[in-house]
């Protein structure tokens, strides 16, 4: 399996920050954005990753990533998308790097608490299809939304104005190489581009579409406030980890003497 961070797109809803930069550079407490996708990908065990971007932008992710080495990146590529077209273009600029293989698919802007090893997993013993990572988000009407009939997908609608649940598609998404003729064949929408909601309820209509729901917390990044709160919520994190590791270290000196 092979990984795709889709980090392109103009990041208005950013701007004035975005005008300097790609939002997918921008910090995430100490940290560029694009490393947690990246880091995500690797402790997943997918070692090969293509990180798509616009043209202009890829000297910079170069510079953010080098040969990725430093994150466990066996092998780092990057694709230019050379016109905003939407995530679903983006996506289909990484056809040649699939190879014929299945591919994890991560936005750019995805913060998770923990690992996406068991989803992964998960995916391998499923014999062909798509399966989506699903969390329950205070915004729904951001994201696509899903409604469930006990252990079924009956329905996925992009940022609607009144979500049927707060079910959300998180920012990560597992799928066979199906998924590259499904997006050649898909028609843009009212919003003017093909969404990875079309792509998803093409396999939904298959019959071909399953999901798991994340444990922890997950964040993007595509606004203001959701900037903010992955700040929060990483650093939050960090200093727990540091925390307990303190209190760990302090045990160890304490037996070492009492022995």
């Amino acid at each position: 399996m092979k990984g795709v961070v889709l980090a392109g797109g103009l990041g208005t809803r950013l701007t004035p920050l975005t005008r300097a930069t790609n939002k997918h550079l921008l910090p995430i407490y100490d940290r560029p954005m694009i490393h947690f996708p990246v880091e995500t990908l690797v402790d997943a065990g997918i070692e090969e990753i293509l990180v798509v971007a616009a043209h202009g932008d890829l000297g910079d992710f170069r510079a953010a990533l080098g040969d990725g080495r430093d994150l466990g990146v066996r092998y780092l590529t990057f694709a230019p998308q050379e016109r905003d077209d939407g995530i679903v273009d983006a996506l289909e600029r990484a056809v040649d790097f699939a190879g014929g293989q299945r591919v994890c698919v991560i936005r750019g802007d995805t913060i998770l608490e923990r690992g996406i090893a068991p989803f992964v997993e998960a995916y391998r013993d499923q014999r062909s299809g798509a399966r989506l990572l699903l969390t329950e988000v205070p915004d729904p009407q951001r994201f696509g939304v899903v409604t469930l009939d006990g252990d079924r997908i009956v329905d996925i609608v992009e940022r609607p104005a009144r979500p049927a649940s707060g079910l959300a598609v998180t920012g990560v998404s597992l799928y066979d190489h199906d998924v590259f003729s499904i997006c050649a064949d898909l028609t843009p929408g009212a919003r003017g581009a093909v969404e990875m909601t079309d792509v998803n309820n093409a396999y939904l209509r298959r019959g071909d579409l399953a999901f798991d729901t994340l444990e922890g917390w997950w964040s993007d990044a595509d606004t203001f406030e959701s900037l903010h709160r992955a700040s929060c919520l990483v650093a939050d994190a960090r200093f727990r980890a540091e925390r307990t590791l303190s209190v760990d270290e302090s045990r160890l000196v304490h037996r070492a003497r009492a022995a």
